[in-house]
């Protein structure tokens, strides 16, 4: 039986997830962040309902809009230094795919 060379990246893109991601050693901090930006949320609602100052509600998306951009730019960090890296270890093909992947979600974060 011939011997298998490829490697498992563990960077699925069917949204499984195997333990693998690059994300993992970092993800209590994700949560963590996922967790503040939730209750920033929860604020800016309150302060809708409260009839803030539109200022001071304007104020709080940027704050809000900040914390997203340091998680994406963080999941995109840990993506291109363990899934591209991998991907790059296994060939062309695979490399391709996943700077392609990568291309993608950074054209979508700076449109956002």
């Amino acid at each position: 039986m011939p011997e298998d060379h490829t490697v498992d990246t563990g960077c699925h893109d069917d949204g499984a997830n195997h333990g693998h991601h690059g994300y993992i050693g970092n993800q209590t901090g994700y949560l963590r962040r996922l967790k503040l930006i939730e209750g920033q949320a929860r604020g800016l609602q309150r302060m809708v309902e409260e009839e803030a100052y539109c200022i001071d509600i304007l104020t709080q998306v940027s704050a809000m809009t900040k914390a997203l951009e340091a998680v994406s730019l963080g999941l995109l960090s840990d993506h291109m230094s363990h899934c591209v890296v991998a991907a790059a270890r296994e060939g062309d093909e695979a490399a391709d795919e996943k700077i392609a992947e990568a291309m993608k979600a950074i054209t979508r974060l700076v449109k956002s």
